[in-house]
This record gives structure tokens, C-alpha cells and sequence, in this order.
């Protein structure tokens, strides 16, 4: 495999996330910041270095609350990085925690820092209510009103429908471009790929059977419990659906096209409030400190692709990446795609086995091939486990670095789709041993 030898090597040292709690109809009990600062605390208290030690702190959220302007800095300061220590936030949609990586992993191989903090957190569920414009409108023109009489007539104005509320969580989940939800899109690649609604079905069932015996044999040892302001603890994803069947899977009906569509809130991922934070490094950082290190970063790779298919971002930022660095499809000993939708996924892996699709579209001269389901997302997906959106790309990362140290794999791909028509990508290497 090919590298650029003029960048430096980029390490993952350590990595904690909380557990991923789904909405519940009304705001969790987190928000964003304090997800964050759940999964941060720990993580930074058993390092050997101090968290004012870090030359940079890098956090993807696409909704934080109106007191958690620039999240970034302000996690990084409640977790007492100190004042010198800068921080940025991140927004690329679904893959904000992904970015947030790469921006960490392109600054500490460019040399220009040496040991970074970087994920993502989102509260989904505080997604704020928002007025609408009509009553924006009317709350201008009382404001501006002059005197009493001025300030009557405009109340005069005033109509229930001005207290209609702009939902944002749904508004933030429709793509202003083609008009459609990310549902839609997904019922897009369902008929576009011939994907039945049963498969989704036995796909979604699957992804909960996979979480459920992974949280049976406590294969996250990456997960902190989570207490809240009252000493409530949270010690595990609550979105699984352990007595889930296909026969109540079956008996829900769709959601984004009610008369001919197959997408359904069970095979979709859960709206959900989570966080996951990771510690990157350089070569000389492991050794100053004498860090022990988890896994390398190889490489990362983004792509555009059409809004109305935006689920299809995997295949081509994945393809992308591994024609770069040369490899092939069974080099790769692990894969998480993150579970937007069960079509989503299941239409990537069509796309890669489709020889004539390959060919016109991704400039390959064959298929790329089929991935074995015992090597793809093998502790469930967010299907089962929720999709707060500035998290999860960091989470699949996590994940899958968990998942190679246990099975003392080589590597791995972890790649997502984003709202909007992209995809991002991040290959992976299995790196156990301490850096002399």
C-alpha cells in the first residue's frame, strides 16, 4: 500500500463515548455540551498527559442549544484545557463527528500539532422550536411600533397562526435542494435498487440482534455511564428493541411515502442524544508521553453525490479511498456503514456488487464486489443503537477500532452517508503495540 512518506503518522490513543439515548418526545435529559463533557471527563483524567497539554480541541455538531455557541470551546473549557488550548466546531451534517477527525488527523500529519481532542456530541431532542416567519414578521413590527396607539394596531394584527412553530429537527432532516427528507431519499435508492420491504425489515430485525448480544457480552468497553444532574445514571443504548420480530416490523406502516413506500420508523435509524470523543496523536506525542496507541489513521476520503441518493455516499467516498491507497475489497477485515436507513445501506452494497453500475459510475472494470454481512457493522448500527447526527461519525470510528483490537484484525473502513448528497470515509489500521 502506497502512502505519502511526507506525512507524518496520526495515532488514536484512547476513545470513550456515552451511551446513545434515544428521544423520547420531549428534551433529554443532556445537552449537547454535557454529553460531551460525560464522555470527555474520564477520558482526559486517565491520560498521562494534562488536559492543557492538548494543542487543539475539534467537536462536529449540527445542533447545539442557543448557550453552546462555537461547542467546541466551550467543552474544552469545561473540561479544563484552559484558556490557551483553541477549539473549533465542526458541521458536515451527518458526518460532523467524521470531520471532526479528519481535521484533527490532516492537522497533526501536517505537523502543525502534536495531540488533539476531537468527535462529536448532539442533543437531538433539544432541538429547539423555532417561530415561523409570519411571526417573526409581527414580533418586528410591534417592536418597531412608536406609542401606544401604534402598538395596538399592530396587535390588531396578530393571528393564531403566528404561534405555529418551525420544527427544526425535521426542517434541519429535508434537503431544501430537491425538496425531499432524508426518508424520501432513502425510498429513492429502495426502488432504485429493487430493495423490498422485507429486507429492510430482516436487515433492521438484525442490526437490533446484533446490539442486544453485543451489549450481553460487553463489547463496549468504550461506554461510560452517564450521570445527570440529579444522579441519574444511564449505563447503556436504550434504542434497542430486544423483543423486536419481523411480524411487528411487518405491522408498521411507512412514514415518508404513506400510499407506495417501504421506509418505516422501524427500519430507519432512531433520532437519538450521544456523544463520542476521541484522543489523536503524533509519533512524537505517544513518546513524550509514552501513550500506549489503539489504532493508526490511514487515510480519509469525501465525495458528492446526487442530493436525491445521498444514502449512495459510502460507495463512492469508500471506493474513492481505497483505489488511493490501493486496496482491495478483501483487504479490508472489517466495515461499519452507518445505518442512516436499512435501504440506505443495503442499496450501497447493491451499488458494489453491480457490475454495470461499478463500471459507469464508479470507473471501475468490474464489480467492486460483495461484503461479507458477518464483517459489516457487526455490533449493530443505528438502526438499533440511534444516529445523534454530530456524533455518529465519530462513533463508527470508535466502534470499529474497538471491534479490530478485539478481533486482532488488520483494518478496517468506516464511512457514512450525509444529508445533502455526500459521503465520507476513514480507513483504519489495527496499531496494539506501544511506540518505542
Amino acid at each position: 500500500m502506497e502512502t505519502n512518506q511526507t506525512k507524518r503518522d496520526v495515532y488514536i490513543v484512547d476513545g470513550t463515548r456515552t451511551p446513545f439515548l434515544k428521544a423520547k418526545g420531549k428534551p433529554g435529559p443532556f445537552s449537547a455540551s454535557d454529553l460531551a463533557i460525560n464522555a470527555g471527563r474520564e477520558l482526559l483524567g486517565r491520560q498521562r498527559f494534562s488536559p492543557q497539554d492538548l494543542h487543539e480541541v475539534v467537536i462536529g455538531c449540527v445542533m447545539p442549544s442557543p448557550d453552546e455557541a462555537n461547542i467546541a470551546r466551550v467543552i474544552a473549557l469545561r473540561l479544563g484545557c484552559g484558556k490557551s488550548v483553541p477549539a473549533f466546531t465542526v458541521q458536515r451534517n451527518c458526518a460532523s463527528g467524521m470531520q471532526a477527525l479528519d481535521s484533527a488527523f490532516k492537522d497533526i500529519a501536517d505537523g502543525k500539532h502534536e495531540l488533539v481532542l476531537a468527535g462529536g456530541t448532539e442533543a437531538m431532542s433539544r432541538a429547539p422550536l423555532l417561530f415561523n416567519q409570519g411571526m417573526v414578521n409581527w414580533l418586528a413590527g410591534l417592536s418597531s411600533a412608536k406609542g401606544l396607539p401604534a402598538k395596538l394596531k399592530q396587535w390588531a394584527t396578530f393571528r393564531p397562526g403566528f404561534l405555529a412553530p418551525v420544527i427544526s429537527l425535521l426542517r434541519g432532516l429535508n434537503d431544501p435542494i430537491v425538496n425531499l427528507s432524508m426518508g424520501q431519499t432513502a425510498e429513492n435508492l429502495a426502488y432504485k435498487f429493487g430493495i423490498t420491504r422485507e429486507e429492510m425489515d430482516v436487515y433492521s430485525l438484525e442490526s437490533h440482534r446484533r446490539l442486544a448480544a453485543a451489549q450481553d457480552n460487553h463489547y463496549f468497553p468504550e461506554l461510560l455511564p452517564t450521570y445527570d444532574y440529579y444522579g441519574n445514571c444511564f449505563e447503556a443504548d436504550d434504542g434497542v428493541r430486544r423483543d423486536s420480530s419481523l411480524e411487528k416490523l411487518a405491522a408498521l406502516k411507512p412514514i415518508f411515502d404513506k400510499k407506495f413506500g417501504s421506509v418505516t420508523a422501524g427500519n430507519s435509524s432512531q433520532v437519538s442524544d450521544g456523544a463520542a470523543l476521541l484522543i489523536l496523536a503524533s509519533k512524537d506525542a505517544v513518546k513524550k508521553y509514552k501513550l500506549p496507541v489503539i489504532a493508526r489513521i490511514v487515510d480519509t476520503e469525501w465525495a458528492g453525490v446526487d442530493p436525491a441518493e445521498m444514502g449512495l455516499g459510502p460507495v463512492y467516498s469508500t471506493t474513492k479511498l481505497m483505489q488511493r491507497c490501493n486496496l482491495t475489497r478483501e483487504d479490508i477485515d472489517y466495515w461499519e456503514i452507518n445505518e442512516a436507513f436499512a435501504a440506505q445501506v443495503l442499496a450501497c452494497l447493491s451499488a458494489w456488487e453491480d457490475e454495470s453500475y461499478c463500471k459507469q459510475f464508479l470507473g471501475l472494470n468490474k464489480a467492486f464486489g460483495r461484503i461479507d454481512p458477518s464483517r459489516l457493522n457487526v455490533e449493530g448500527g443505528a438502526v438499533a443503537l440511534g444516529h445523534p447526527v454530530g456524533a455518529s461519525g465519530a462513533r463508527i470510528v470508535l466502534t470499529l477500532v474497538q471491534i479490530l483490537k478485539r478481533k486482532q484484525a488488520n483494518r478496517g473502513v468506516a464511512t457514512i452517508c450525509i444529508g445533502g448528497g455526500q459521503g465520507g470515509a476513514m480507513l483504519i489500521e489495527n496499531v496494539s503495540e506501544v511506540i518505542a
